[in-house]
């Protein structure tokens, strides 16, 4: 059994407003025994979910478009990013599938019967308690029900773009796509063979 090496936890909430920023102090014990008081803001943002889409007979997969005022600030030339299709799971939500299938429908207007879960991971630890539970699913263009783009009431502006999957790989290696959870997901089906390459 791994010994408890945090105590004397204490919050204080800095911000509540979209997210949760918190300053965290505790106290830690280093490995040699002794405990160090620590100081660390945490960014409590909730879980997200991500899935990519794959069609097996056109060998493509759906990204999205959009802005990221974060990528903007730190250095990407018109704060654009391809990335999955993700978003936060809502209170309304039953599970991670029900939330990601939501944001499918949202964000491209694919509704897909078919998920598979292949992995829950943590996006940035060092600093924010987001996990992200991600997906891969197989589409057909009849089971395109909406035209997608996001939603007008949270100014959502996305671009959704049908990609073959040779072109997506290659855009990875050449830091065209940098965002890691869709560079994970496209490592995913290379490795599994989900589609050629």
């Amino acid at each position: 059994m791994t010994k408890k090496r945090i105590k004397n936890i204490n919050r204080t909430i800095l911000s509540d407003k979209f997210f949760t920023l918190s300053q965290v102090k505790f106290n830690y014990q280093l490995k040699d025994g002794d405990w160090v008081e620590n100081k660390w803001e945490v960014l409590e943002r909730g879980n997200a979910v991500a899935a990519l889409l794959y069609n097996t007979e056109k060998q493509t997969v759906i990204l999205v478009k959009q802005f990221r005022l974060p990528a903007y600030m730190n250095g990407v030339e018109g704060g654009f990013l391809l990335e999955v299709p993700a978003g936060m799971l809502e209170k309304d939500d039953s599970s991670t599938e029900e939330a990601i299938r939501r944001e499918l429908l949202e964000e491209t207007g694919y509704n897909i019967p078919k998920l598979t879960e292949i992995y829950s991971a943590f996006a940035t630890p060092g600093c924010s308690t987001e996990r992200f539970s991600c997906f891969v699913g197989e589409y057909t263009d009849k089971m395109k029900t909406n035209d997608g783009g996001g939603l007008d009431t949270e100014n959502e502006d996305i671009e959704i773009l049908e990609i073959p999957f040779t072109k997506a790989i290659a855009m990875m290696v050449n830091g065209d796509i940098i965002d890691a959870k869709t560079i994970l997901l496209l490592q995913h089906v290379q490795i599994k063979k989900l589609l050629q390459q």
